[in-house]
């Protein structure tokens, strides 16, 4: 069944974290992950759902519990970098030096955040007694989620560039696919 909705929808996911400098990366948004969502329906994500939305949209924020007064990052400034693989949803994000972002960084560090979350409208959806699954959305942000998030299954990491080595980025990025793969 083909949707359009007009009300965003968000979801939020829960996520492992490590934080090491100034730079988020992760998965906002897993495939074929069943959630739960407010106990009305189980939820999964297809593959490709937001391909159309990386190949096409505008500007994607990245924000701190859906505020749009706490921005992160964006796409149109090249701040926020989108892309699916066969996990995910993946992102990277340039943390600003502002109060969000060091509160942000400062909570990564701790192992405090909640997970990651999105919010989008459904564009293409399949819906059978109690489960639906998203085909393909409009994806208008990605959110840090600082309590509990509603999918499980995303990973957001902290990271420095300053110190690191292109070898030594492709080789952590490699260590944590690695690990996820597990």
């Amino acid at each position: 069944m083909t949707t359009a909705r007009t009300a965003p929808e968000r979801r939020a996911l829960a996520v492992e974290i490590r934080a090491r400098g100034r730079k988020l990366e992760g998965y906002a948004a897993t495939f074929d992950n069943p959630a739960s969502i407010g106990g009305r329906f189980v939820e999964t994500i297809a593959r490709g759902a937001f391909a159309a939305t990386i190949r096409g949209r505008g500007d994607v924020l990245a924000l701190v519990d859906h505020d749009p007064g706490r921005v992160l990052a964006r796409t149109r400034s090249g701040t926020l970098r989108l892309a699916e693989d066969s996990r995910g949803l993946a992102f990277d994000l340039d943390v600003p030096d502002t109060t969000h972002g060091r509160d942000v960084l400062a909570l990564a560090e701790r192992g405090d955040l909640g997970g990651m979350s999105f919010g989008f409208t459904a564009v293409d959806e399949h819906r059978d007694g109690d489960h639906r699954e998203l085909r393909a959305v409009d994806l208008h942000e990605i959110s840090v989620v600082l309590a509990w998030p509603a999918y499980d299954g995303t990973v957001i990491q902290a990271r420095s560039l300053e110190n690191a080595s292109p070898f030594r980025r492709y080789a952590e990025r490699a260590l944590k696919l690695w690990e996820l793969s597990r």
